[in-house]
């Protein structure tokens, strides 16, 4: 049972690269690679992934660019396999993924989210340690050892007091997302709304420590260049409005409650206040004191 791999690709083609070798490098063959080129404007990917010659792997190109959201629809959509995983197009997999993520699987078959263990690189593949990352890893993820499923309102509350998983390490069964969609509107902060949605539903997440995945944090992602202007939290504000709303319907009031706090996110953008003011980035400021204080 082939493991479904997607690149949703718009990026930097040498970061682009490190991701394929690193899938072609999987200890298990028990893979399928499937690149969807949003219309990046050069043809270098293309031309690159032409010269592999391996029946697992197809590369697509769009004519037109779609923006990420509709890419991830796409990935979706052609899914043929009971799990997938949707990569970053910068991130890069430990040779063991294929086979922690599809050992997870066959232990718990009805989960529908396998979070796998992951570490920290930079822009030149080196391992770091971020404050970001630790307060995710060390803070806010459940604690305990070993494998853990996690579920129902107690996962809900949790992600929403701090978003601790990494969305380009989650492996789905195809299902199971195929389920929801992901919503408009929500460009960086959509791949934990559609996680949400699935925990609403009543979905199973399984939380495996092993560690088999690199996750790249660098300042020219989308989500840290939208940190520096504030507009990153305008949209979280927006969506754990939505949460809230959710977690009352399903007459969660814990997570409903946390959904209202967002303690992780105000905490964040008041780290990030100071900042705006020093720069005299005054309407990044004004979004970030907003967040920080619910004003």
């Amino acid at each position: 049972m082939p493991l479904d791999i997607f690149v949703p690709y718009w990026g930097e083609p040498e970061y682009m690269k490190q991701t394929v070798r690193s899938v072609l490098a999987q200890e298990s063959d028990d893979w399928l690679l499937t690149v969807v080129d949003d219309a990046y404007p050069n043809d270098e990917i293309a031309t690159f992934m032409a010269d592999i010659h391996d029946s697992r792997v197809r590369y697509i190109r769009k004519d037109t660019n779609q923006g990420i959201t509709e890419n991830y629809r796409t990935c979706v959509s052609m899914a043929s396999q009971e799990m997938l995983v949707i990569l970053g197009c910068d991130d890069i997999l430990l040779p063991n993924f294929v086979d922690v993520v599809m050992g997870v699987h066959r232990k718990f078959p009805d989960a529908a989210i396998i979070q796998p263990g992951v570490q920290i690189i930079d822009e030149n593949g080196k391992v770091v340690s971020t404050l970001v990352d630790a307060v995710k890893q060390r803070i806010v993820r459940p604690r305990g050892n070993g494998q853990q499923i996690l579920a129902g309102e107690d996962l809900a509350a949790n992600l929403m007091h701090g978003d601790w998983l990494y969305w380009p390490s989650l492996a789905f069964r195809t299902e199971k997302i195929r389920s929801v969609d992901f919503r408009d509107g929500f460009p960086i902060i959509q791949d934990l709304a559609l996680v949400m949605d699935m925990v609403y539903q009543g979905d199973l997440l399984v939380l495996d420590p092993t560690v088999c995945f690199s996750y790249r944090r660098h300042s020219n992602s989308a989500s840290s260049t939208k940190l520096v202007d504030g507009s990153r939290f305008a949209g979280e504000r927006e969506y754990f409005t939505v949460s809230a709303q959710q977690a009352d319907e399903n007459g969660w009031r814990k997570a409903s409650r946390a959904a209202k706090l967002r303690l992780t996110s105000r905490a964040h953008s008041l780290v990030l206040l100071p900042k705006a003011i020093v720069s005299r980035n005054f309407s990044a400021a004004k979004v970030l004191l907003r967040h920080s204080f619910g004003i």
